[in-house]
């Protein structure tokens, strides 16, 4: 206080009273009266201490032995909200009783008892914000004096609530980065995004996508919520603390036009409403649905986040909170557009693994076989397991190729690589084996030409600089069987050779020449090999991928192959099933494909072949056993298109050729006819003016057969014309069909 000196100076002195306790119970006063001014530095300085303690930033609290307040700093009333009045001269728990003084109070005996230091972090909600949770740490020390008597003990608090904010977030977007997108499933990824948030971050929490998004179409930058149709969006996900997700019922959601959810649609931001209101004529007002729910479950706190990849909207995140007093706030925002964000990119990769799938697919379907006939050469089944399980699609290929005179290709082949480069480059040379083989190519010159058909491949990818090369390798096995001389011609390209099984189960890899993989251009020409197979020979032919593995030799693999497939008795379906069980369950580390072809043959009674001189008679002699060829097989329907074909046919031979003819019919799923001369020319279909007296041949073999072609044979060729034996075609018998030349 200031006080007036009998000289009339006004001095600042320091005015105390004791009150001192004897032992007999009586007491005594002590008033000191000191000059401020006169004071010693020391006691400046201590007074520079006590208001540093009083104005601290952090909490500062002493206590007795007995862990009542006996001293306390401004800064502490605003950490637990206890007034001053409330503090002094009392513990803790008769401030603010409940389990988490007590708790506190256990932490400062322990330091009292053991002269230690000890911490504790607790949390409390001040008086002027009771809905929004403070984190504290507190230190505990024990006061002693110079003799290390205990004095009492001091309580330092710091808030910590962002610090521990940041904590949490980091824990939580810890957890995002392992439970969200484990697979790349959309549906699936929605679903975690939903159940992280909830109770993280919400009571309540949904993700709804674009109705084409699960089907990995290419998102929109901007979702038109003002048409006529509001757009539609899936159920991702969805997650409740209440059992059974009553909040919501939705599995298709159209978004009015009006809600804060289209807004954050057009624009990409999002939407934060601490206070839901419900009140009539708001946005939740004009959905009666959605409006019912809110009220039904209490609902009182939004946000709504956009989900954004690369610039395009894939859809919203919604958090609620309804049981949880507390509102979200800007730092709850963050935090769930954080989470959105790391959701956004595995949604996105879903999305993009979707659709290359779905094309992958697409390809797979398009490029393999959907249907194999072995037509009446051979009984055909097959597996195929490609290395890229996910795609579905990898570089191995195969077919069963019809060809003329019954007869039947076979082809395997693989492509260096997996996936849709790999499939792509399989698809081309499948197309290009087909175009050859419908060529009548023998094995050997389809692979010349298969090579050269790769080296331009190669050559057109290599061209390509800003890409990388899709063409690396390839490897091909090519078979003709014919089932009426029971013979087969192969011939490979650097790949394995077939496995043939005879009757009796015995198994042989026949000693192919290896030939160079397709691709390399080294120019080294092909070797063809024909071989004799009894009715009933199993051929297998398969991709290494089937006989090579990490620990074993290819020889192992290939005997293992053969040990499988030496029972005959079975069918092939379990033949195909026991060769390629070992890799059941299981990702193999390379593309498996095998083919099994069962051979059969036609009895001599289907087939019916003449030798005709090279003269005129030839034509009514090869017309005349055509006819009667037929009425001895029952197909009479078919003698006026048939003595029209071999007319036209050997006619063409006797007037291109010298040598002999040969007429064979055949009878099969088709009636082949077939006609033979020296003349190594392959003949083409013209297209005569309207005075021309030659010409039409052809022409009128393409109008009466199912089709036709010719094919090279040694000394000379073969020209073939196919029909159905079902009947005589319509245009057979429609008015105006010319008749058989005479001769």
């Amino acid at each position: 206080m200031t006080v007036r000196h009998r000289d009339g100076r006004m001095l600042d002195i320091n005015h105390r009273i004791s009150m001192l306790w004897g032992q007999d119970g009586t007491f005594r006063w002590v008033v000191s009266v000191t000059d401020i001014g006169t004071l010693s530095r020391e006691a400046g300085n201590g007074s520079v201490r006590e208001s540093l303690l009083t104005h601290a930033p952090i909490g500062i609290v002493v206590r007795d032995p007995q862990l009542r307040c006996v001293w306390a700093n401004d800064t502490i009333e605003s950490h637990d909200g206890i007034s001053r009045d409330r503090r002094f001269g009392q513990r803790l728990t008769s401030s603010v009783p409940g389990f988490e003084a007590e708790a506190l109070e256990a932490v400062m005996r322990q330091a009292l008892r053991n002269g230690t230091t000890a911490a504790h972090e607790y949390r409390a909600w001040p008086t002027e914000d009771p809905r929004r949770e403070r984190a504290f740490s507190a230190s505990y020390f024990c006061l002693q004096d110079a003799d290390g008597k205990t004095l009492g003990l001091c309580c330092i608090s710091v808030d910590v609530t962002g610090s521990q904010q940041a904590r949490e977030r980091l824990a939580i977007l810890s957890q995002a980065s392992t439970r969200i997108g484990s697979t790349l499933d959309i549906m699936r990824t929605g679903q975690e995004l939903a159940d992280l948030a909830v109770p993280l971050l919400a009571d309540y929490a949904y993700v709804d996508l674009g109705e084409s998004i699960p089907v990995g179409e290419e998102p929109s930058t901007r979702i038109d919520t003002m048409s006529s149709r509001p757009p539609a969006f899936l159920r991702a996900g969805q997650a409740s603390i209440h059992p059974g997700t009553p909040e919501s019922t939705f599995t298709t959601v159209f978004v009015p036009p009006t809600s804060p959810h289209a807004s954050v649609l057009r624009t990409g931001r999002s939407h934060l409403e601490p206070v839901l209101d419900t009140s009539p004529g708001t946005w939740v007002d004009h959905d009666p649905a959605r409006a019912q729910k809110i009220r039904e479950h209490g609902s009182h706190s939004l946000m709504i986040v956009p989900i954004i990849a690369r610039r395009a909207v894939l859809g919203i995140a919604v958090f609620v909170r309804a049981e949880d007093p507390v509102p979200f706030h800007e730092d709850d925002l963050l935090l769930a557009e954080e989470l959105v964000t790391r959701a956004a990119l595995s949604l996105d990769n879903a999305r993009q693994f979707t659709r290359e799938r779905t094309t992958a697919l697409a390809l797979q379907r398009n490029l393999l076989p959907h249907r194999l006939m072995g037509g009446a050469a051979v009984e055909v089944a097959w597996r195929y397991l490609p290395a890229d399980t996910e795609a579905g699609v990898g570089g191995d290929w195969f077919d069963v190729i019809p060809l003329s005179g019954a007869r039947v290709g076979l082809v395997v082949g693989d492509v260096v690589g997996h996936g849709i480069n790999a499939a792509a480059t399989m698809g081309t040379l499948r197309t290009a084996v087909r175009t050859l083989a419908d060529l009548e190519l023998p094995p050997d010159e389809l692979l010349a030409h298969l090579d050269d058909t790769f080296q331009r491949l190669a050559e057109q990818d290599a061209d390509a600089a800003d890409q990388t090369p899709t063409v690396v390798g390839a490897t091909c096995l090519y078979a003709v069987y014919d089932p009426i001389t029971r013979r087969c011609t192969m011939a490979r390209a650097g790949h394995p050779p077939p496995a043939i099984i005879g009757p009796q189960g015995r198994v042989t890899f026949p000693d192919l020449p290896t030939g160079t993989p397709l691709g390399l251009g080294l120019g080294v020409p092909f070797e063809a090999v024909e071989l004799a197979l009894p009715e009933g020979s199993l051929l297998a032919l398969y991709t290494d991928g089937l006989i090579e593995t990490r620990d074993d030799d290819i020889d192992v693999g290939m005997r293992r192959l053969g040990a499988a497939l030496a029972q005959p008795s079975r069918s092939l379906e379990e033949l195909c099933t026991r060769a390629t069980e070992t890799f059941l369950g299981q990702a193999p580390s390379d593309d498996i494909t095998l083919l099994l072809a069962r051979t059969l043959s036609l009895s001599p009674t289907q087939v019916a072949s003449w030798t005709l001189p090279n003269d005129r008679t030839a034509v009514r002699s090869a017309r005349h056993m055509a006819a009667r060829q037929l009425t001895e097989w029952g197909l009479e329907g078919l003698q006026d298109p048939t003595q029209l074909i071999v007319s036209e046919l050997v006619t063409n031979a006797v007037r291109h050729s010298t040598g002999p003819i040969g007429l064979r019919l055949i009878r099969h799923q088709v009636l082949t006819c077939e006609v033979f001369d020296t003349d190594a020319s392959s003949p083409h279909l013209r297209h005569p003016r309207a005075i021309a007296e030659n010409g039409r041949g052809l022409f009128l073999v393409t109008q009466l057969s199912r089709r036709w072609g010719a094919r090279p044979e040694s000394g000379g060729k073969v020209i073939w014309a196919d029909q159905d034996l079902d009947s005589a075609p319509s245009h057979a018998r429609a008015s105006g069909t010319p008749p058989p030349r005479k001769e």
